[in-house]
């Protein structure tokens, strides 16, 4: 075991952003307490003034999400429980009996598991692209697997687990060429990298509040245009406040898919959130990603046995950082972190077994470290110490 007495707790440091961010901007707080407090009605079933509040809220929210991925109207953005759902509408909404996928060597288990269910419902079948240890995508071998019954590129923009960004601009330009629908997964991404629905060519984009949108956990949701929403089917069915003469679901967007009551709560928190993200700008927000994940990597270079996942080069990732220690196993190596450091990471699989075999790391696992909007240099510079006094320990 590596615990030693005289490693003593000198600061608490949240590295798990790619799990969820803990810090939130405090304008999240007071967006979602006003709300609780003053207004927490169901926004779309009355016409009450409380209710009509709430349902401006809804909008508001709708409205800086369109304009943050660039979508052509408000209600082209639609509100799920979070991105497994949300990906789960677009693959079982789209796909039909037979059709061909592909997807990456990097897809966290909300692509895979939907699929594996629809390899056995629908007879769908998936081929993975050629993506080689350091997460590269290679879109020109991808084109090759291409079938006459190919319906899909399903894409995470982002490996949850080691970080490395995908070429889904070059994917996005494949899915046109031979006519196909491009899921794109954002839940790494969105927020401290740009993502622009039209310039990707994508049909759905998906999205996760709570990660680096700095927003609530519990909700998400995607963004598809009118045109392509019109090929999707519902995942499930029931109350919209809206045609409630009618026993079938309403056909148009976002009602479509938004049956039941909204996590007005979450969404009220999601629109502070991206309203602050926006006034910080992205392009610094990701300079300062870049900045401190060039830092860590720069670190961990320097410290003999650790062994480092992905490109290795901050302007091909996100904050996400991959390693072990060698003969270490990860999760001792977090429990110890945690325990006589109070650094929080993760270890293990991250729900993502495709990535880990790509890696090579299946079935041991890595240890994560996710950079987030609020880490500091400081912290940074406190992980690296922390980890060569367990090297030194070995």
């Amino acid at each position: 075991m590596l615990i030693r007495s005289n490693w003593g707790d000198e600061m608490q440091v949240y590295l798990d952003n790619a799990a969820t961010s803990q810090k939130k901007p405090e304008a999240v707080f007071l967006a979602m307490e006003n709300f609780f407090k003053q207004i927490n009605c169901n926004p779309g079933r009355a016409g009450y003034e409380l209710s009509l509040t709430a349902g401006r809220k809804v909008m508001e929210t709708r409205e800086r999400l369109a304009r943050f991925f660039n979508m052509k109207e408000p209600n082209e953005v639609v509100f799920t429980q979070n991105i497994t759902v949300a990906l789960n509408i677009a693959l079982k909404g789209l796909l039909r009996q037979g059709d061909h996928v592909l997807i990456t060597g990097l897809e966290h288990n909300a692509v895979v598991r939907p699929l594996k269910a629809l390899e056995k419902d629908r007879n769908i079948s998936y081929s993975i692209m050629p993506t080689d240890p350091q997460g590269q995508v290679d879109p020109v071998e991808a084109a090759k697997l291409i079938q006459p019954d190919t319906r899909m590129i399903v894409a995470t923009h982002a490996s949850n687990v080691m970080g490395t960004l995908v070429p889904i601009e070059e994917l996005g330009q494949l899915a046109a060429e031979y006519g196909l629908d491009f899921v794109v997964d954002t839940a790494q991404t969105a927020g401290c990298y740009p993502v622009d629905y039209k310039r990707l060519g994508a049909t759905v984009v998906a999205f996760t509040g709570h990660k680096h949108l700095l927003g609530p956990m519990g909700i998400g949701g995607f963004c598809v245009s009118r045109e392509a929403a019109k090929r999707m089917k519902p995942l499930y069915e029931g109350g919209t406040g809206s045609i409630s003469d009618r026993e079938v679901q309403p056909d148009f967007l976002p009602d479509q898919f938004e049956s039941g009551t909204l996590n007005t709560l979450g969404i009220v928190g999601l629109g502070a959130a991206v309203d602050y993200l926006e006034q910080a700008g992205l392009e610094e927000i990701r300079a300062k990603e870049e900045k401190l994940t060039g830092k860590l990597l720069a670190g961990l270079q320097e410290l003999p046995g650790v062994i480092i996942y992905g490109p290795q080069d901050a302007t091909r990732q996100t904050g996400t950082v991959a390693i072990n220690i060698q003969d270490v196993d990860n999760a001792e190596l977090s429990f110890v972190l945690d325990k006589k450091f109070g650094i929080m990471t993760r270890p293990g699989l991250h729900c993502a077994p495709i990535a880990h075999r790509t890696m090579g790391t299946f079935p041991e696992g890595v240890l994560r470290i996710s950079i987030g909007h609020f880490t500091t240099e400081e912290e940074v510079d406190y992980l690296l110490s922390s980890l060569q006094k367990v090297v030194d320990a070995i």
